[in-house]
């Protein structure tokens, strides 16, 4: 995949591209657009008479003239933009130029006299990159996308940035779409090693024989049902000098989950090769992070794994030990990527970070409360619940607060162990982050990403097609970012 972006000096209309990008705001084109109007003799101006065109914002209408393309991309109106909208209409201007094939397009610096060139060169570049994305590795006949991006007016040192956030992302999406056949946890732990090669990052992977001799019990108990075994991951960025923090992110690597032999629906499995979406996240952000050198020690943990029945597989009514003693009840075997990710917390504590934010596709439940555009933010430690909202925030990522509701904890006992690996249906994703939370010896936050981690065949996500989003890559490293 070439997407690339970089940054001129001149205007659109001084830029000799095959296609140029301008605005319309407020039902009228915006200066850049007047002055592209009138190198094209009124032509921009009649089009829109014709069409009554409005510039809604997020459309976009796609003007072929004699020797030049023009893309309208409509702002909306005049005023209550958000700096992140400039990253939306990004998007949608990617989409535009591969789906036409395009090889360069000259863009408009969208609101940069209300933002500044700089956040706006910045927000843009993201959105271009992301937007640009297909993935098309199993596709006999489909080209990747080449496109580049000039951004007039633009200023270019922060659009290296918003490149390494953007391949971040990419990787994490790459690794989504993989199919499951293919991206088993062996083959995860491979790629996040070259990943950890080509970035300058420590890495070790632990196999099965080391799991069990550090007593991940309720990790082991998951994976030993399949023949593909499991690989624990730990990647570790260090800045130059002492650290101002020391982070840790953990994220849930089921590269597929059947549900064991609490057996998942045939629908259900459809999108379970994205199981691992938290740990692609976890992995897209360490590969941006090492890219953009915050001043902070990061260590991402993922414990990979596939949830499969056979003769070995784990059921229920089984009683499980975790890496720190806890003892479990199994009552559903498909509540399986909180029993990886409880050894994972234990491991990443270990370290003793200042604070661990972990991401995971964890709970049906979540995405019936907040859709498919929203995280679940479930905050054990309210300071680190706002730092990681408002990193969302600035990141253009949409994440929501729930309640870590103590009560609830009554759900999860059980008379034979020290816990259950469930409750009931009422308050399941509080139940799950609760659960996690106990496992978890540093300030926490759990994001379940079940609902925007993937995006289902028929519905494109805000920034970018179906299939693995990247979803809270973003957020990590702007929350890394922060700290210094």
């Amino acid at each position: 995949m070439a997407i690339r972006v970089k940054t001129t000096r001149r205007k659109v209309f001084e830029h000799e591209a095959p296609m140029r990008v301008v605005a319309v705001l407020g039902g009228e084109l915006t200066e850049e657009g007047r002055w592209l109007d009138s190198e094209l003799g009124g032509a921009l101006t009649r089009i829109l008479k014709e069409t009554r065109f409005k510039g809604d914002f997020g459309t976009t209408l796609y003007v072929p003239l004699a020797g030049v393309q023009v893309l309208l991309a409509g702002l909306g109106k005049r005023r209550g933009h958000r700096l992140g909208d400039v990253r939306r209409v990004g998007v949608k201007v990617a989409e535009v130029a591969v789906e036409r094939g395009v090889r360069e397009v000259a863009v408009e610096n969208f609101l940069a006299e209300r933002f500044g060139k700089r956040e706006t060169s910045r927000v843009l570049a993201e959105g271009l990159l992301l937007g640009g994305y297909r993935f098309t590795k199993y596709q006999s006949e489909a080209k990747p996308p080449r496109v580049r991006f000039v951004i007039a007016q633009g200023y270019g040192p922060v659009v290296e940035e918003a490149a390494a956030v953007a391949e971040g992302v990419w990787l994490a999406r790459d690794l989504v779409n993989e199919p499951p056949n293919v991206l088993n946890p062996a083959e995860l732990a491979r790629r996040a090693e070259k990943m950890a090669a080509e970035a300058g990052l420590e890495v070790r992977v632990l196999g099965p024989e080391e799991i069990q001799e550090l007593g991940m019990g309720a990790y082991w108990a998951v994976a030993k049902g399949s023949a593909n075994e499991p690989r624990f991951i730990e990647l570790v960025y260090r800045p130059e000098g002492e650290p101002v923090r020391k982070l840790a992110l953990v994220g849930k690597g089921l590269t597929f989950d059947t549900g064991g032999y609490s057996l998942k629906p045939p629908e259900s499995m459809k999108t379970m090769k994205g199981d691992m979406a938290g740990a692609a996240a976890v992995i897209g952000a360490m590969k941006a992070i090492a890219a953009l050198k915050p001043p902070v020690e990061v260590r991402a943990y993922v414990a990979a794994a596939e949830n499969m029945i056979s003769g070995h597989a784990y059921r229920v009514d089984d009683v499980i030990r975790a890496m720190n003693g806890k003892t479990i009840e199994v009552l559903n075997t498909d509540a399986e990527g909180r029993l990886t990710l409880a050894d994972a917390l234990a491991y990443a504590s270990r370290a003793e970070p200042d604070a661990i934010v972990e991401l995971s596709t964890l709970t049906g439940s979540c995405v019936v409360a907040l859709g498919r555009e929203v995280a679940g933010l479930f905050a054990a430690d309210e300071a680190l619940g706002r730092e990681v909202q408002r990193a969302a925030e600035a990141a253009g990522e949409k994440v929501w607060p729930m309640p870590m509701e103590e009560a609830y904890k009554r759900k999860l006992k059980s008379k034979v162990a020290d816990l259950a690996n469930v409750g009931d249906r009422a308050g399941g994703a509080i139940q799950a982050a609760l659960f996690l939370a106990e496992f978890a010896d540093a300030p926490f936050v759990h994001l379940d990403i079940a609902g925007p981690g993937f995006a289902p065949a028929a519905e494109d996500h805000a920034f970018g097609p179906a299939g693995g989003t990247g979803f809270g890559v973003r957020t990590l490293v702007e929350w890394a970012r922060r700290q210094g």
